[in-house]
């Protein structure tokens, strides 16, 4: 059954049947869907017909659903949980890399407490090792479940170690060929080792052109690799060379999804990564910066506009295109720094060399200026306004547009050079330069043109 029908058509019955109380019923309904679609009907139960689900469903499917809810509610849903539960009735259940996502929501020192009550020793070692790892970066999105083998073993013994092994990893996609002292030496696949004689050994059909990461790489830099060399997973080494854990493309979709939303929240100037649901005091102080970023344009612009009264006195008109200038520098450089930022974040894009990026940025800005330009000069005289009101309008407009490209191409990559987000570079910062800058040349290019009528 697809999400659109648990979502919006069934959601009514699944309440029914957890009001009446019929755990049956409501077990064999749930078993027709998947712990993803449960997990998209919680934010409209309320807590106690989430945990009523969590309890009637088998064990690994209940903590299946916890871990596919979104972050904000996953926290939440995990408060109503102690900390013995929490390991034993929800981490024993998961890989290590999900494992380490659940305990990311609590401080090191709860992380550590709940570590503790897991019975099995060598997992609990695993994931203090992760928990030393930021979450943005390989030894931190990487789980340790994974299938390896010595070089020096037969092709019988392999089969007979990967059984053991796969026993608890949930896909295997490749097989990590390891030396004594468990440096990566190359990788081999099931194919290879379905096909081979049981005596031939390892070392004789191993891959040793693969692609690896280190533990301190960034995500960013995972996700490239994984998306250059289309692959489904990427082994993790430390400094010497030794196979720490591996990363899977279910992993790297959600780091990409999450990175997307932060950016996303930057280019519209929240300085958090907030939701909906967040108290109102979180989402007032996410939203307030740039706020007062803009508030503090406008007061600029205002007074820009003041020193100009003068001329507003004697040509009144100059104030009808007041709007048209500052909206379409906006437009033009928000469009030119979402290109530039989208260029930087796939790779496409390097900021060493910014000269060719502004050179080739101004013939564009030149075009689209020009073009506008035009219209808006035909526009204004079909419209009946004068010859010099009509040149100064468009004259203005073609300067702010290619003005607002530059700065739109320019500020990414220097934030990207400095090491910080391009993507501040999107939203508010440059939407309320463009304005000040712009009607700043829209009022000098107007006392140009119009000052011998004055």
């Amino acid at each position: 059954m697809s999400l659109q029908e648990i979502s919006q058509i069934e959601l009514g019955k699944l309440k029914e049947l957890i009001l009446s109380g019929q755990k049956d019923s409501l077990f064999a309904y749930l078993d027709d869907f998947r712990p993803e679609d449960i997990a998209e009907t919680f934010w409209d139960l309320e807590e106690e017909d989430q945990k009523e689900i969590i309890a009637i469903l088998e064990k690994e499917k209940a903590v299946n659903v916890i871990v596919s809810l979104d972050y904000e509610l996953q926290e939440k849903f995990l408060r109503t949980y102690d900390t013995e539960a929490i390991a034993t009735e929800i981490l024993e259940y998961l890989n290590t890399d999900d494992a380490v996502d659940i305990l990311n929501h609590f401080s090191s020192k709860k992380a550590e407490e709940i570590i503790n009550y897991l019975q099995d020793q060598e997992f609990a070692r695993n994931l203090m090792s992760l928990l030393h790892y930021d979450e943005n970066v390989a030894g931190g999105l990487m789980e340790k479940e994974l299938i390896k083998v010595r070089l020096d073993w037969t092709m019988s013994r392999c089969v007979e170690e990967i059984r053991k092994q796969a026993e608890i990893v949930e896909h295997v996609y490749t097989i990590y060929a390891v030396d004594d002292r468990d440096r990566l030496k190359g990788i081999v696949s099931l194919k290879q080792l379905v096909l081979q004689k049981e005596g031939v050994k390892v070392e004789d059909i191993l891959n040793e052109d693969f692609i690896y990461v280190s533990a301190y790489s960034s995500g960013e830099e995972v996700a490239s690799v994984m998306n250059k060399y289309d692959l489904v997973a990427v082994p993790v080494v430390d400094s010497l060379g030794r196979l720490m854990g591996r990363i899977t493309i279910d992993d790297v979709v959600d780091f990409i999804k999450e990175e997307a939303d932060r950016d996303f929240q930057l280019q519209a100037g929240l300085t958090e990564n907030v939701e909906s649901s967040d108290r109102i005091w979180i989402l007032s102080r996410a939203r307030l910066p740039w706020l007062l970023i803009g508030l503090t344009g406008g007061l600029a612009s205002s007074s820009l506009v003041q020193r100009f009264e003068g001329d507003l006195q004697i040509f009144p008109q100059l104030a009808f295109f007041m709007p048209v200038v500052a909206a379409m520098g906006g437009n033009a450089g928000v469009q030119s720094s979402a290109i530039i930022v989208q260029g930087l974040a796939n790779n496409t894009l390097k900021s060493k060399n910014i000269s060719p990026k502004l050179v080739k940025e101004f013939f564009v800005s030149l075009l689209n200026g020009a073009v506008c330009s035009i219209i808006m000069f035909a526009w204004n005289l079909f419209i009946g306004h004068t010859m010099e009101l009509s040149l100064t309008v468009s004259v203005a407009l073609i300067t702010v547009i290619i003005f607002a490209s530059i700065l739109g191409t320019l500020t990414p990559l220097l934030l990207e050079k400095f090491k910080i987000d391009p993507a501040l570079a999107t939203g508010p910062f440059i939407t309320t330069t463009n304005d000040v800058v712009g009607l700043g040349f829209y009022f000098l290019i107007g006392r140009l043109i119009l000052n011998h009528m004055i």
